[in-house]
């Protein structure tokens, strides 16, 4: 049953990098047999029996699941380990220290997300310059300066574009590059403050950075005054989907629409065996960038193109340190609309559009219907096929459920 996890071990220089260091005893449970894996320089090895090594952790699972999870295409809820500990068809159990910190590994081993498949990316042909234009805004936010980068394209009703935890304004590379959006709409994506090219504000190293409902609206706010937009449009996927519903609470009249991409009224962790999903992302014995890739990795769908999943990646490696996890106490915390929070939504000004990603286990499609539901939403639809991050992991995809919904923003 696993013998791909041992063949894909030494299948790249990346992979063959990660097994050259601290050595792994690995107990995989299935059914109630143990099959045992041990990972060093000379690559994975699997036995019936325990090596002399003590066991580091333990993944167990049902041989549905371990079957499912080695699909070409995994259901939804299968597609990586991190995702099945979220559905919790996946047990770890152990060093849970020693597993944050190979995760990257692991979900390289178990996971498709290096194997070749389809959406590949074509050959260019000639060198080109894309039609993005990018900035820095410089403003005064929280009593201290503020340096925020943007980048833009296109003309014609404003659309802000917010990016998920973690990340920054990269995600929206491939909308902002598209003609039959940026022909009707200026597209805009802003890094928040601490991410991507926007650099912390002065005196940053002598705090913890947290994001909070009332700074994450302020900082929208702040930058939709200082270029003067009027009429705007704003869209967000997961953090910045729940920051589109309290800007429509708190500013309503002054947007034409909010798109919410895996939207939902709340987030939390439903993985057992560690404490908490931030635990590994601002540790100094993990690495936090690789661990908060790896993570995201389960929150992909197999179908999305490979390239555009790694890249998706790429941008959480590359995160600032504690800033993942800073984002995540708006997301898990203070940014919570259960409790009736989110219910003066259906008498708002905004006309409020969902769009939720099959294969998403954090804000699922069925907790984007609900909150559609709730609030009376002018448009729901879960996108087949897309994870969590549609507009980056299957822009082509992605596009095909977007273009009616600003059509339809458009005929309003």
């Amino acid at each position: 049953m696993f013998q791909h996890v041992a063949a894909r071990a030494l299948a790249d220089a990346n992979r063959a990098l990660h097994c050259a260091f601290e050595p792994l005893s690995i107990e995989l449970q299935c059914d109630g047999q143990s099959t045992y894996l041990a990972i060093d320089a000379s690559g994975a090895t699997l036995t019936a029996a325990p090596g002399e090594a003590a066991i580091d952790f333990t993944l167990t699972a049902t041989a549905s699941a371990w079957n499912e999870l080695a699909s070409a295409e995994p259901k939804p809820g299968f597609q990586n380990l991190s995702t099945m500990r979220r559905t919790q068809n996946l047990i770890v159990t152990g060093d849970m220290v020693r597993f944050q910190r190979h995760l990257l590994l692991l979900e390289m081993l178990f996971s498709n997300l290096s194997d070749a498949g389809a959406g590949e990316p074509a050959p260019i042909a000639e060198p080109y310059i894309e039609p993005v234009t990018g900035r820095y805004l410089n403003l005064q936010f929280e009593g201290r300066p503020h340096r925020i980068y943007f980048e833009e394209a296109g003309d014609g009703i404003p659309l802000i574009c917010l990016h998920t935890a973690g990340s920054d304004g990269r995600q929206y590379r491939h909308l902002l590059n598209d003609p039959s959006v940026t022909d009707r709409f200026r597209v805009i994506a802003f890094d928040l403050p601490w991410h991507g090219k926007s650099s912390p504000p002065p005196g940053f190293e002598a705090e913890v950075y947290e994001l909070t409902t009332d700074r994450y609206v302020a900082v929208v706010m702040a930058f939709f005054d200082a270029l003067k937009l009027k009429d705007p449009v704003v869209m967000g996927c997961s953090i910045g989907g729940r920051a589109v519903l309290h800007l429509a609470l708190r500013h309503g009249a002054r947007f034409r629409a909010a798109i919410g991409l895996q939207s939902a009224l709340y987030a939390e962790d439903r993985s057992l065996g560690d404490k908490a999903p931030d635990m590994a992302l601002h540790r100094p014995d993990i690495h936090g960038g690789k661990t908060a890739g790896a993570l995201m990795a389960g929150m992909t769908a197999p179908q999305s193109p490979r390239a555009e999943r790694w890249e998706t990646m790429w941008h959480y490696m590359q995160g600032g340190p504690g800033v993942f996890m800073g984002d995540l106490h708006y997301y898990f915390t203070d940014g919570d609309l259960r409790n009736g929070l989110a219910e003066p939504l259906r008498d708002s000004p905004c006309p409020i559009y969902l769009l939720s990603g099959e294969y998403d286990a954090s804000a699922t499609p069925a907790m984007g219907e609900e909150l559609a539901g709730l609030i009376g939403a002018a448009y729901f639809q879960e996108m087949k096929a897309v994870g969590h991050f549609p507009m980056s992991e299957n822009p082509d995809a992605f596009r095909g459920y977007l273009l009616p919904v600003l059509e339809m923003i458009e005929a309003r």
